[in-house]
């Protein structure tokens, strides 16, 4: 068989196996949008530069230490990174400069659950978006306060990222009320707007929803300017743009979609860009799990009895500007399940969902090239 058909005869076989026995199950998949609502058009085009080989020249860091260090918040008055890890540990890493493999890592707070999304405070507190827990403050002295676990009566199930406005206000999502984080991939095959972007106010310790049906709500980020938030869907691979002062306070549009991936985290770099970490490039057994709700259904039974194909690599971390412009793409196809991409000096760091260590490249001697598009 040509070596180019193993990845998709390895998807397609489990698959028609399952067809064995979904007619056992109640798992129901939804349609996905034919077309996704936009004001933007045509679709952006490609990356201007790119690296497409950006394991090559990286540095492991916490190699056994740190297990599915999801998000990445940086401290430059200390020069301390934050991540959190699935044993429920919020990690402290002081990165050795010049060499990523002697940094030192520090058990720091046990959120007792699932740290995902983490921001920093306005006063040295940690901000943790717990999957299972809710929206946490960690304080400097390493208190853990719960925030808030639902909002208009339906508990979160999914806390997956938080970002910070200059006010205190803090824009966080609920990935899913109905999946947890152990079923997550049930959301996407099941193709339906469980997704919640929310707002925190610790002056009125009040919750509130902004948006709802989103699909799978993801990576949270505020503007420089403090104008709109920016915030993901990744199923959909796109980035929408909720504006939250001035004449157009409360509106929403998209500020990216028909990305090349699909999006998790995103981070902002003090330095004008955006970085959009992508779990997977928009694979070929995705596009057709999504134009295929029977296919899905298949899938869907299969999770439930412990059995899923890998469908996604490539993964890495895409670069736009203030408007939605793309810049660059860094990436890998051996490389997978990319939940963070930040840029701390001359430096990327990536997180992972699932490695047992974070990741980082050197853009200086390893730079995104001219892609001639």
């Amino acid at each position: 068989m040509n070596h180019l058909l193993w990845p998709f005869a390895a998807f397609l076989v489990p698959v028609i196996l399952g067809l064995v026995v979904f007619q056992l199950d109640s798992f129901d998949p939804a349609p996905y949008p034919a077309k996704q609502p936009s004001q933007k058009s045509p679709p952006p085009p490609p990356a201007p530069s790119s690296n497409a080989r950006m394991l090559h020249g990286s540095e492991r860091i916490g190699v056994g230490r740190l297990w599915g260090p999801e998000d990445i918040a940086y401290d430059p008055k200390t020069g301390v990174i934050y991540t959190g890890c699935v044993d429920g540990w919020v990690k402290r890493v002081t990165v050795n400069e010049s060499s990523a493999a002697d940094s030192v890592v520090e058990d720091w707070v046990n959120t007792g659950g699932r740290p995902l999304g983490l921001a920093l405070g306005l006063h040295g507190e940690v901000l943790v978006a717990d999957a299972d827990i809710g929206l946490l403050n960690v304080t400097a002295d390493g208190r853990v306060e719960l925030l808030a676990d639902e909002a208009e009566g339906v508990k979160f199930k999914l806390t997956d990222a938080v970002g910070l406005a200059e006010d205190g206000v803090l824009y966080f999502t609920d990935a899913s009320w109905k999946y947890s984080l152990n079923d997550f991939i049930s959301d996407f095959l099941e193709g339906r707007p469980y997704g919640r972007l929310l707002c925190y106010d610790p002056n009125t310790k009040q919750t509130k929803v902004l948006v709802k049906d989103l699909f799978f709500a993801n990576g949270v980020v505020v503007s420089p300017d403090q104008k709109f938030v920016v915030f993901c869907e990744t199923p959909l691979r796109r980035c929408k743009r909720l504006f939250i002062k001035g004449e157009g306070k409360g509106d929403i549009d998209v500020f990216i979609e028909n990305l090349p991936g699909m999006p998790d985290n995103i981070r902002y770099d003090g330095e004008g860009l955006f970085w959009i970490a992508f779990v997977s490039d928009y694979t070929l057994e995705w596009k057709l799990a999504q134009k295929h709700p029977l296919m899905r259904m298949v899938l869907g039974v299969m999770v439930k009895y412990g059995v899923r194909p890998e469908m996604e690599r490539n993964g890495g971390a895409f670069a736009v500007d203030l408007e939605g412009n793309p810049v660059a793409h860094y990436h890998d196809r051996h490389s997978m399940l990319v939940s963070t991409g930040i840029k701390i000096r001359d430096h990327l760091y990536f997180g992972f969902v699932t490695s047992n260590f974070m990741l980082r490249l050197n853009l200086t001697q390893n730079p995104a090239v001219q892609t001639g598009n």
